[in-house]
């Protein structure tokens, strides 16, 4: 006998909705089966943990969501996208210890099981752990009516990943005279979307609006433009240097990231001139007539993540980064200071 309740329908939660909407992510979630060893569908998700080569493995985890940039989503109607953000904030983060990504499980609590939405949400989840490397072996969607509006949902994850205790990114062998080098950004990333809704007055705006500064893009597109992966750039990094420190540049911008992966006692200096600013943020600025120091503490102003190496392992960071296709530059040096990060 199929499972379906008329009483729960009436509540305003229709099981046979979930069910439609698994069966419609499956092919989605197949391109992500790297080592699972079960199909979704289970109560929990199986991975076979290989641990060859592995002397004192340390398993590292992640969790985030992809916050209210989802309100662009909404009012785009383009939902196929965000679920690569929620996992490059997790992964983003676990590639910072140095540990590679295994797997990946998502969250979808929604006002209203629209089977189709949900799978368009979770192609952009499987295509996140494709370019990440790692397997969606789960996750769960939750239909919670009068909780949310019928149009709208939350969206978080969490990974985890793997790497040689010996081979975790320690910060405490930098020093002064250290370079730092940029990844760049695709644009807001996933952070910020607070101020950048208020300053668009999104919810009174048209989205579709194109813009010569953005190169002919949308604005809705422009501010939709998924997180950057940089997990595989990372690892081919790892084996090519040396890399003292790594951060993933989130919520708070510069001034709250930079200064993790920085031991005590040192800082980072940056010319602001040397940082390659996206013309969002030129226009975020503009418009919403925010100081530079609030927009360097707010957004990621064009650099998606950063990583400290010695000076003499400059020259074989950016070649190694440049083979994967990321346009890596050098942005500041490693100083004695308490100051975390000295933007001049």
């Amino acid at each position: 006998m199929k499972s379906f309740s008329e009483s729960y329908k009436e509540a305003g939660v229709d099981i046979t909705a979930g069910y439609k909407a698994v069966e419609l992510m499956k092919k989605h979630i197949a391109r992500t089966m790297t080592g699972a060893a079960e199909a979704i569908g289970g109560f929990g998700g199986l991975f076979p943990l290989d641990l060859t080569g592995y002397t004192h493995p340390v398993l590292v985890s992640g969790t985030d969501g992809v916050g209210t940039k989802l309100k662009i989503a909404f009012l785009t109607g383009k939902n196929d996208t965000v679920g690569i953000d929620c996992v490059a904030m997790c992964v983003n983060d676990v590639i910072c210890c140095g540990a590679k990504p295994l797997f990946f499980l998502d969250y979808i609590a929604c006002g209203k099981n629209y089977p189709e939405k949900i799978a368009d949400i979770v192609a952009g989840v499987a295509e996140g752990c494709v370019q990440s490397g790692c397997a969606l072996i789960g996750g769960e969607t939750a239909e919670m009516p009068g909780f949310y509006p019928v149009d709208e949902y939350d969206l978080a994850g969490f990974a985890v990943g793997i790497v040689e205790r010996d081979k975790v990114i320690d910060k405490t062998k930098m020093k002064a005279g250290d370079v730092m080098i940029a990844l760049p950004s695709s644009g807001v990333h996933s952070n910020g979307f607070s101020l950048v809704r208020k300053i668009f007055d999104v919810e009174n705006t048209d989205l579709n609006v194109k813009y010569d500064v953005l190169g002919g893009k949308t604005l809705g597109e422009a501010l939709l433009t998924p997180t950057v992966i940089y997990v595989k750039p990372m690892l081919a990094l790892f084996d090519k240097v040396e890399v003292k420190g790594v951060s993933h540049i989130t919520g708070g911008g510069f001034f709250e990231n930079m200064p993790r992966s920085i031991p005590k006692g040192l800082g980072v200096k940056i010319k602001k001139e040397d940082v390659r600013v996206l013309p969002i943020f030129k226009l975020l600025q503009e418009k919403g007539g925010v100081s530079d120091r609030d927009m360097f503490n707010t957004f990621n102003m064009g650099v998606g993540m950063s990583v400290v190496v010695s000076n003499e392992d400059v020259a074989t960071a950016l070649a190694t980064l440049k083979e994967q296709g990321v346009d890596a530059y050098a942005i500041g040096e490693i100083v004695p200071s308490e100051d975390g990060v000295i933007l001049e």
